[in-house]
């Protein structure tokens, strides 16, 4: 592994005397490394060197042409700042393609990702997505390549779902009724931000669209939000897409899958710590309809992946990875779980958001 490491920072033009490499466990697609060099006057430098996913990511090229668009507008805007840089070879490409892989390779920063959940860190979360909206804001978001197709289609993931219960491959449809019967009933609830967009009630804006909180880095001292990384899903969507699913990941009271849905619900108070946060930064900027809805775009969220968990079940699991015979039954049942407890407190998070929202727009 030296050898071919050394043989993609030199392609990166990589300066300086090798000095060793480790690799980094996190994250579940693509293989990262940690390479250290000493530079000319003795000091230590560092990089991430990170072999993607051709199977899961199967236009790379794409996918690095957003990334390379996205950070280099951003950095534009904060220079002497911290911010993802991808290194380029000397043709000007942010990636090296050789017979063992399709490979990147990025500025390391010194860093925090698994800081304590506290109110405190999910607020500097909420302004860390929020920033990253508003760094783009006057990105065109036509420039990027819709790298994953339909992503949040959420009517066509409803159709999808339509499709597995008729064909039941392995017979599960019928043991899933009571959870179809509730997707159905809040299909119109689900799809309101797709039918929004279509109708033009909402602008078109670039997204990070998988905001978990550990894809921001934060100061080792002083845990405020340094930079959102993990670009790979950078595309055109809209503003609640990321709000909605950072909600959904973050303000549950439990974990996503599980095994006790009667446990699952929205924790307000991270809802209104987030929410501020994200707020803060772009109150000014979103429209008034895009604030409107932000708290239902939590409900969407969480109603269209507890569509796509259960659609993966009922054909037999051939996309989300699984534990056990009925891991994405579980995920299906907590998800919905926390959809129904999105449903009982959409009037006190709505009043949430125009609390926060008043707050930062002085009225």
């Amino acid at each position: 592994m030296t050898e071919q490491l050394k043989r993609v920072c030199r392609a990166f033009r990589i300066e300086g005397e090798w000095a060793s490499y480790e690799e980094i466990s996190v994250g579940n697609i693509n293989h990262t490394y940690k390479v250290n060099f000493i530079q000319k006057d003795g000091r230590p430098k560092s990089y991430i060197v990170q072999k993607v996913n051709t199977y899961v990511y199967k236009n790379p090229i794409q996918v690095m042409e957003n990334i390379d668009r996205v950070t280099e507008h951003i950095r534009a805007k904060k220079p002497g700042q911290t911010a993802l840089h991808f290194h380029h070879t000397i043709d000007r490409k942010t990636y090296f393609q050789d017979t063992d892989g399709f490979w990147r390779l990025f500025n390391y920063i010194p860093s925090d990702s698994c800081v304590d959940m506290d109110l405190r860190t999910i607020h500097n979360a909420g302004e860390a997505f929020g920033e990253f909206q508003m760094q783009l804001s006057d990105f065109d978001p036509g420039q990027l390549y819709e790298t994953i197709v339909n992503f949040h289609n959420t009517p066509w993931r409803y159709e999808r779902l339509e499709e597995a219960v008729k064909a039941d491959p392995l017979g599960r449809a019928a043991g899933v009724g009571e959870e179809l019967a509730y997707l159905r009933s809040v299909r119109e609830k689900a799809c309101i931000l797709t039918d929004l967009y279509r109708r033009g009630k909402l602008p078109l804006r670039v997204t990070h669209n998988d905001t978990k909180i550990n894809n921001v880095l934060f100061d080792q001292e002083t845990k405020r939000a340094l930079v959102v990384i993990d670009l790979d899903t950078v595309m055109p969507g809209v503003v609640g897409h990321d709000f909605g699913d950072a909600v959904r990941f973050a303000a549950n009271f439990v974990a996503e899958d599980c095994a006790e849905p009667e446990r699952a619900g929205v924790d307000l108070e991270i809802f209104r710590a987030f929410a501020d946060g994200f707020l803060e930064n772009t109150a000014a900027a979103l429209t008034e309809t895009e604030i409107g809805t932000l708290a239902r775009s939590c409900l969407a969220l969480t109603a269209e992946l507890s569509v796509r968990f259960l659609d993966d079940y009922i054909r037999g699991d051939p996309y989300f990875k699984i534990r056990s015979p009925e891991h994405n039954l579980v995920r299906a049942r907590c998800q919905i779980a926390l959809a129904k407890d999105m449903e009982r407190k959409m009037d006190a998070m709505d009043a949430i958001i125009r609390g926060c929202a008043e707050k930062y727009l002085g009225s």
